[in-house]
């Protein structure tokens, strides 16, 4: 790695861990940094900032981090594999499968859907049939093109679903459905925390992949030339952006933009190499989710915007800024 590039991610790092420090000291409570501190270093304070502080804020800032980092990493690989600079993990039907079980379990959980063990587990579930649906259709089509097409129509055919569902549901479940579609990391505790720690080892997984992952960039026939076996290889991409993602999507509702616009930020800053752009999406989308879900908690305390609402106004005009600035240059 390059003294420049290791100086970016050391600074990366450096934003990251303070900003976590800021966003564990703002919020209805306020929390001195000397508090912060000595809670994090076993010393006893005041019970009540001790319990914002471990209880409330710092699994909040870990969710963040974690699951902005899996989608983020998910939508770098993503676009290496189709070699589209506008894919991204919903393209895969994961988003989309897991808002429809998710509304599933919201609108007829009072009948045969409680089999499926609450909210969390029915968007996973989703999520990974959905990614499974739109991979068999792929593989019967034999290109990503067809995959890519699949994975359109299996998003459009669930976001018919969920409307129809929003159509037949109570004020009350129709509010609750909108609701989690949004994104929200306020229900954060440390049992999500344990689930959300599967994130960073699918990342590590993903970057394994990284020089497969730039081989395909060329094409599919220089990557076989190469010795990358395209098809068991497009499956282990799929199924390693597909869980992490299922898992965020399942523990915060529905982040949008992250997965598309992190990936291109870090091409035009740190280069284009995926063993580079992997890690540094990583971290580049932990802290763009950690400010975002801060910034949601502070608009309008003591009531939280949801976040999802955040990155989407953030992140739309963020990337028409870098298609008018690019000229050409968001290509993988």
């Amino acid at each position: 790695m390059s003294s420049n590039k290791a100086i970016k991610f050391s600074l990366l790092i450096i934003f990251l861990v303070a900003w976590s420090v800021i966003s564990l000291s703002v919020g209805a409570a306020q929390v001195s940094i000397p508090d912060i501190i000595a809670v994090l270093q076993g010393f006893k304070v005041d019970s009540l900032q001790s319990t914002i502080i471990i209880e409330i804020r710092l699994p909040r800032i870990l969710l963040a981090i974690f699951v902005g980092a899996g989608i983020a990493a998910s939508g770098a690989a993503i676009q290496g594999l189709f070699r589209n600079p506008l894919a991204d993990p919903a393209l895969i039907g994961v988003s989309s499968g897991a808002a429809l079980f998710a509304a599933l379990y919201l609108v007829v959980s009072g009948f045969f859907f409680n089999v499926l063990y609450g909210l969390a587990a029915s968007a996973f579930l989703g999520g990974l049939l959905t990614t499974c649906l739109v991979l068999e259709v792929g593989r019967r089509g034999g290109t990503n093109s067809a995959m890519l097409l699949a994975g359109v129509a299996i998003n459009a055919i669930a976001i018919a679903c969920i409307g129809f569902l929003s159509y037949i549901s109570t004020d009350m479940q129709l509010r609750s459905v909108a609701f989690w579609a949004l994104g929200s990391l306020g229900g954060a505790d440390w049992n999500k925390i344990y689930v959300a720690s599967l994130i960073p080892l699918i990342i590590i997984a993903l970057s394994l992949e990284s020089a497969r992952l730039n081989a395909i960039t060329l094409g599919e026939t220089e990557a076989i030339h190469l010795g990358v076996s395209i098809g068991s290889f497009r499956v282990r991409i799929i199924f390693l952006t597909a869980l992490a993602v299922s898992i965020g999507v399942a523990l915060t509702g529905v982040i949008a933009f992250i997965g598309l616009v992190v990936p291109h930020l870090v091409r035009l800053t740190m280069g284009s190499t995926h063993q580079t752009v992997i890690p540094a999406s990583a971290l580049v989308g932990g802290l763009l989710l950690l400010v975002a879900d801060t910034a949601s908690r502070m608009l309008f305390a003591p009531a939280e915007l949801p976040v999802g609402i955040l990155t989407a106004l953030i992140g739309g005009p963020f990337f028409v800024f870098l298609i008018m600035r690019s000229k050409g240059s968001l290509g993988i």
